[in-house]
């Protein structure tokens, strides 16, 4: 296997290197916006690099699902990280129209990453009961009902998200005491091999952290997506357009209507009865809208009326009882003139 490494040159851990220099740099940076264009383009790089150092590795075969990994050689050991890398590079794009792509593309990263380790003895871990993929890197999903929560898989998960961060903190320590002799050349092949094998640990508790958070994402947008396409789902049923309502005179009779037509020959007048059917046919009040089952001239408050029409309504109400008031003083005056003509009383001639 260390021949076949050897076989694509230095490029192939040149790229890994880049890959990974880009995204340490990602994690590092103190950008106030991870959509920034200076980002954005180290993100492109890294994915590029890796992209093309994981079809090298494919075409070498270097890792196989029918060998031990004993057999695997320790320098090549650092390939492994290249799906999880992917996986984490992916995440960081931004563009808010392709998110959910990225999550699932960034998922299928991270759980080849954990079958590859799986297939080599690497790591105990169990992934949340609910993830599903062909990939299958953990314990088959555990059907539920939705509607209630699994407290045993609640609390497994609490314990395993426990158990992963003191593991973390420890792999972290090992890997900081070994980095330097590593990386300046003078480790001997069983320090690399752990140091390799440490590294791959670590990133198997990071894997699963992401596979989780990933999870929880793809729940909030999947239900955005369905009430986004869900008829009238964002907006209440439209109400249908109302024809434009002409001024006229309500008045409570036809006899008032003839009285009040004489003298408005500009504007119609209407009964409260013509008033109520007109409205009736017109879908706007129904018969439950009255006080009296039958009886149109106890109109009530038209379901959905608006403040606006409330206080149109009140103000007619008004000026049909003030004008009923008027005509009943200007009866009263004329029959009082009838039957009292001019001077009537004064009998002391002081007229």
């Amino acid at each position: 296997m260390m021949a076949e490494a050897g076989a694509g040159g230095p490029r192939l851990a040149e790229l890994l290197a880049l890959g990974r220099r880009l995204w340490e740099e990602l994690e590092a940076s103190t950008e106030p916006s991870s959509g920034a264009p200076a980002v954005q383009e180290k993100v492109r790089q890294g994915l590029d690099a890796l992209q093309r150092a994981a079809a090298m590795v494919a075409q070498l075969e270097l890792f196989s699902e029918n060998e031990e990994l004993e057999e695997i050689a320790s320098a090549d050991l650092k390939f492994m990280l290249l799906p999880a890398l992917l996986g984490a590079l992916t995440l960081k794009q931004v563009d808010l129209s392709r998110r959910r792509e990225h999550l699932e593309s960034a998922r299928e990263h991270f759980l080849r990453f954990l079958k590859l380790c799986r297939n080599y003895g690497l790591g105990s871990f169990q992934l949340s009961p609910g993830i599903s993929s062909e990939e299958g890197a953990g314990s088959p999903s555990v059907p539920q009902d939705p509607t209630q929560p699994n407290l045993v898989a609640m609390a497994m998960s609490r314990t395993a998200k426990i158990e992963r961060y003191k593991q973390k903190k420890e792999l972290e320590n090992k890997l900081a005491s070994m980095s330097s002799s590593v990386e300046s050349g003078t480790a001997d092949e069983d320090q690399i091999r752990e140091f390799y094998i440490l590294q791959i640990q670590k990133w198997i508790g990071t894997s699963l952290e992401e596979i989780e958070s990933i999870e929880q994402e793809l729940v909030i947008l999947r239900s955005r997506d369905a009430a986004r396409q869900a008829p009238g789902s964002s907006r209440g049923p439209s109400r249908p357009a109302r024809a434009p309502v002409k001024p006229f005179i309500l008045t409570r009779d036809a006899a008032q209507a003839r009285v009040f037509g004489v003298g408005y020959p500009g504007l119609p007048t209407m009964t409260v009865d013509d008033w109520y059917e007109q409205r009736r046919r017109q879908g706007v009040v129904s018969q439950q809208g009255f006080g009296e089952p039958g009886s149109p001239s106890c109109p009530s408050t038209p379901a959905g009326a608006s403040d606006e029409e409330l206080q149109k309504q009140q103000q007619e109400t008004e000026e049909e009882e003030d004008n009923e008031e008027a005509l009943q003083k200007a009866r009263d005056w004329d029959d009082w003139k009838d039957t009292h003509p001019r001077g009537y009383g004064n009998r002391h001639n002081m007229g």
